[in-house]
């Protein structure tokens, strides 16, 4: 085995290996049930892949256009215009990226420079501050705290200094499963306006909320609309996690620096799963109606767990579901997740994994994008705690 002759100065000492990839590592090793890593059991649509091997048969092979082929960004175009009444043009304010993680990263690296502050909350998603300190910026965490994990827009103002380059944001939230809503969009556009701050929206679960609520999404707002790099995800949308597609809406001027970087380390995204993507959106019901095919795992999930131990905090959007186990033990949130995988036989992801300091609220993330045989499986386990 090769080994490198020098001392390697990490870009990046303080990064390991992502929770998800421990806590699916261990579930495999231990054959518990995965409710741990966000990704559905279950197929989408045979007409999706139908559509792919039409493409692919068709000859459509070769490399897209840089921004994407145009059918799916008119396609995105109308999608958005249709929901949030905002018209984005697709030559120049629509770009089909490899996943909503290098969207997010190409963000970051376009417009942080050294020395730029990013304001953050945390719990936080994975990949956030990695870009920042990557680009040379300075992460700024604010905490949401549990059980509401409402933005805080007092401490918000507090932080915003001269320095503030960037403010990513995330709704609906992934761990905590809450949800922005319109006022909290106009306190974020209150804060921004009259400056240069870029918002980066992480919107990649827009079509997953309950209750009868709507998406506030930044692209309906035009303040932010002006100042947001707004990123959505195929994956969660339509079962596809590991197609890594999804796409970015932004202003002009933003899009055109965004652009420098994504030729530079994706170039392109595969072609005829976009081609098939474009055909796929045709029928809105497939997005329109994601919210409901949800909520029926989400009570589902709840329902079982009712009669248990688990305290399950409200859950407004996503696929996830946060619970406390005080009630079970007083372990730490990590050996707690590490007991139910290795001996309940269900994995679970420790909310401190989210936080820099680790910090322990006594709080799990269950995925509920699951088979209900799946769900039932493990809800026996879970609620013989």
């Amino acid at each position: 085995m090769p080994t490198f002759p020098a001392t390697l100065d990490s870009r990046l000492p303080g990064v390991g290996t992502t929770i998800f990839t421990v806590m699916s590592r261990l579930a495999q090793t231990c054959g518990a049930i995965n409710l741990s890593q966000g990704f559905p059991d279950f197929n989408a649509e045979d007409v999706l892949f139908e559509r792919v091997a039409h493409w692919m048969r068709a000859g459509h092979n070769q490399y897209a256009p840089m921004a994407g082929c145009l059918p799916l960004r008119a396609a995105i175009a109308a999608k958005v215009e249709a929901l949030y009444g905002t018209c984005y043009d697709v030559e120049t304010e629509i770009t089909v990226t490899a996943g909503a993680t290098q969207a997010l990263f190409t963000a970051v690296t376009a417009c942080v420079r050294p020395g730029d502050e990013v304001i953050v909350f945390e719990p936080v998603y994975d990949s956030y501050v990695p870009a920042i300190e990557l680009a040379g910026g300075k992460p700024l965490r604010l905490q949401l705290t549990a059980p509401d994990y409402r933005p805080d827009w007092d401490a918000v103002a507090a932080t915003i200094t001269p320095r503030t380059r960037m403010i990513m944001i995330n709704t609906p939230h992934n761990p905590t499963a809450t949800v922005w809503t319109p006022a909290d969009l106009e306190r974020l556009a209150a804060l921004t306006r009259g400056t240069g701050i870029v918002v980066v929206a992480d919107e990649v679960y827009e079509h997953i909320v309950f209750d009868g609520a709507a998406h506030a999404s930044c692209a309906a707002h035009p303040d932010l609309a002006a100042r947001s790099f707004v990123v959505s995800s195929f994956g969660k949308t339509y079962h596809i996690t590991g197609w890594k597609v999804g796409y970015v809406l932004a202003p002009r001027e933003l899009m055109a620096e965004f652009r420098k970087v994504h030729q530079f380390n994706v170039f392109t995204v595969n072609t005829p799963v976009q081609l098939a993507l474009a055909d796929y959106m045709a029928d809105a019901a497939r997005h329109t109606g994601l919210a409901a095919f949800y909520q029926a795992k989400r009570d589902f999930f709840r329902t079982a767990l009712a009669g248990s131990r688990f305290e399950l905090l409200p859950s407004h959007g996503t696929y996830f579901q946060l619970a406390r186990y005080a009630r079970i033990c007083d372990m730490g949130d990590a050996a707690f997740c590490e007991h139910l995988t290795r001996n309940v036989g269900v994995a679970a992801i420790p909310v401190s994994a989210f936080f820099a300091d680790g910090r322990d609220e006594r709080v799990i993330r269950f995925c509920f994008a699951k088979n209900e045989a799946t769900l039932a499986a493990a809800c026996d386990r879970l609620a013989a705690l």
